[in-house]
């Protein structure tokens, strides 16, 4: 589990806010020691990706070629485009400059 230390605190300026002395000299503050993370990539995940991209490059070797799709079908990633390209310049509505200004 974590382990606890107990530091003391400066007397700088800047440890206890600026200066202000509000008697809290010597306090002793316990910290929380870091523990070393785990690590994001384990070995079977190595090993799933790399089978993977075996896979990848092996299966379209043995496989026989399809046949090309439906014109129609060619169509819907470019109507996706479309759809992103007007979301992306259309203009922000009222609700969005309403939030900006109350967090300030």
């Amino acid at each position: 589990m974590a382990e606890w230390s107990a530091t003391r605190r400066s007397d700088s300026p800047a440890a206890d806010g600026g200066g202000a002395d509000d008697g809290d000299e010597g306090k002793v503050v316990a910290r929380r020691r870091r523990e070393p993370e785990a690590a994001y990539f384990t070995a079977g995940l190595t090993a799933l990706f790399a089978c993977l991209a075996a896979l990848l490059v092996f299966l379209p070797l043995v496989l026989p070629p399809l046949p090309p799709p439906p014109s129609m079908l060619l169509l819907v990633p470019v109507g996706l485009m479309a759809v992103l390209l007007a979301l992306a310049f259309l203009p922000a509505d009222g609700r969005r400059s309403s939030i900006a200004s109350s967090c300030m």
